[in-house]
């Protein structure tokens, strides 16, 4: 198929994730799926399953109130699939089974993971499986320490699981209506168990593989870490005390009024680490200031790391744009972070993801604020949110029309796939030009 066809390993990827979703679809409009009485129509479905599949946690409906066990279940395995990618699960199952896995799924496996080099990949991606059964079996536990008491064995395990699942693969789906719909964690706002153990699944999740095998190699030995490694921690440290102090300034009488001092630091840090694509909530999202709000939407454009479970326009981005800019402006020949030289691909790579980024945004909120009469800053909240497969909304999904729906949908699609990455999987190949065109100078600032 691949031959005849002749398709692009990205274009596999993107069809792949494609496939995905119209059978998630049609399983969750099965009766058996959702609770008696609700009616979920088709565009309800191919949304909730595009939400969980890209790993993003927008949803029309609650989850709780109304899908079944089985549509649950459905949704943890879409969740699953869609976060790891689906190449690295059927590698991973093949890893089990003992069968071989030939160059087209290697390559394809390193495409879906952001490696750059074929070599290795396979035992990557068993260290890679480890590490997420590790964290999300670790996860399970300790949330259900939790939720078992308060919902009974069976129940408050299965609550446990999924959260987990939910929180590593950054998804931001939860069950949490079984208190009130559409409330997510804010019942639990002031309870650092649930609240730091979910911390720690998202942070996790959203570091990426690379800096996984990295830091199994190297632990902590700054000195021997990958520049990404290197690049990937200081960004992601510098985003989440930034964020943090930032909401504590200004959510103190806003979304934190009424809270005590221990109870604000843990609901502004989880403010700043469910931003950075995970999607869960610990306070009123509605209720934040116009400045928290705007913070959100730029921690949600950022996102995770490269080769994660995250989406958004990735921490490297921002990173290899601010150092480019620093060198610039002090007149450097070269681009440099921590002592190494970037290459020019690099920089022409990070400005393609955010100008591309950028303009999805932008242009989807201009289409939303023009199909209905939605305020500016909560259109952009939602279509950021979107792109960077986040799931964090001020309330509006509910409210959103059929084709509003529609083209959440596909931004949701392009921010997991990768905006770049999809446009890339359209664009047809063509054979380089035959010369060189001439140089020629355009004024910049």
């Amino acid at each position: 198929m691949h031959k005849r066809l002749r398709l692009s390993h990205t274009q596999i990827i993107a069809l792949g994730f494609f496939l995905l979703i119209l059978t998630g679809s049609g399983l969750l409009l099965l009766p058996i799926s959702h609770r008696p009485g609700t009616e979920v129509s088709f565009l309800d479905a191919l949304f909730t399953a595009t939400s969980a599949t890209c790993v993003t946690g927008l949803i029309p409906v609650d989850t709780y109130c109304t899908w079944t066990l089985f549509g649950q279940a459905v949704l943890l395995v879409l969740i699953q699939i869609g976060g790891l990618g689906f190449m690295t699960i059927a590698t991973g199952f093949l890893l089990l089974l003992r069968r071989r896995i030939g160059l087209l799924s290697r390559q394809i496996l390193t495409e879906s993971i952001n490696r750059t080099h074929v070599g290795g990949v396979i035992r990557l991606a068993g260290r890679i499986f480890r590490v997420t059964a590790l964290c999300e079996g670790l996860g399970a536990v300790l949330l259900s320490l939790r939720f078992v008491p308060q919902f009974g064995w069976a129940r408050g395990i299965w609550f446990g699981i999924f959260h987990s699942v939910s929180a590593f693969c950054n998804a931001g789906f939860d069950l949490m209506g079984i208190r009130e719909p559409y409330s997510s964690f804010v019942a639990y706002a002031g309870d650092p168990l649930v609240i730091l153990t979910l911390s720690f699944l998202i942070i996790t999740g959203g570091l990426g593989f690379m800096v996984w095998d990295d830091l199994a190699r190297h632990r902590l030995d700054i000195r021997r870490w990958a520049l990404h490694t290197r690049a990937v921690v200081f960004i992601s440290a510098l985003l989440l005390v930034g964020g943090t102090v930032f909401f504590l300034l200004s959510e103190g009488d806003a979304s934190l009024a009424g809270k005590s001092g221990p109870d604000r630091l843990l609901s502004a840090f989880f403010a700043s680490v469910t931003a950075r694509t995970a999607g869960f909530n610990s306070v009123d999202v509605a209720a934040m200031s116009p400045a928290g709000k705007f913070m959100t939407v730029l921690l949600m454009f950022v996102g995770g790391s490269p080769g994660s479970t995250a989406g958004g326009a990735k921490t490297t981005t921002l990173l290899i744009l601010l150092a480019c800019s620093f060198s610039y402006m002090r007149n450097y020949r070269t681009n440099t972070v921590f002592g190494r030289r970037l290459p020019e691909d690099s920089l022409r790579k990070a400005a393609s993801v955010f100008f591309t980024n950028l303009t999805l945004t932008v242009g989807a909120t201009l289409l939303l604020c023009l199909l209905q009469p939605l305020p500016l800053l909560d259109s952009l909240f939602e279509c950021t949110s979107a792109v960077g497969t986040v799931g964090m909304t001020t309330g509006i999904t509910r409210e959103l029309l059929p084709l509003s729906r529609v083209i959440v949908i596909f931004l949701m699609y392009c921010g997991r796939v990768g905006s770049l990455s999809f446009a890339a999987a359209l664009a047809e190949k063509k054979a380089p030009p035959p010369i060189t065109a001439p140089a020629g100078n355009i004024d910049i600032g």
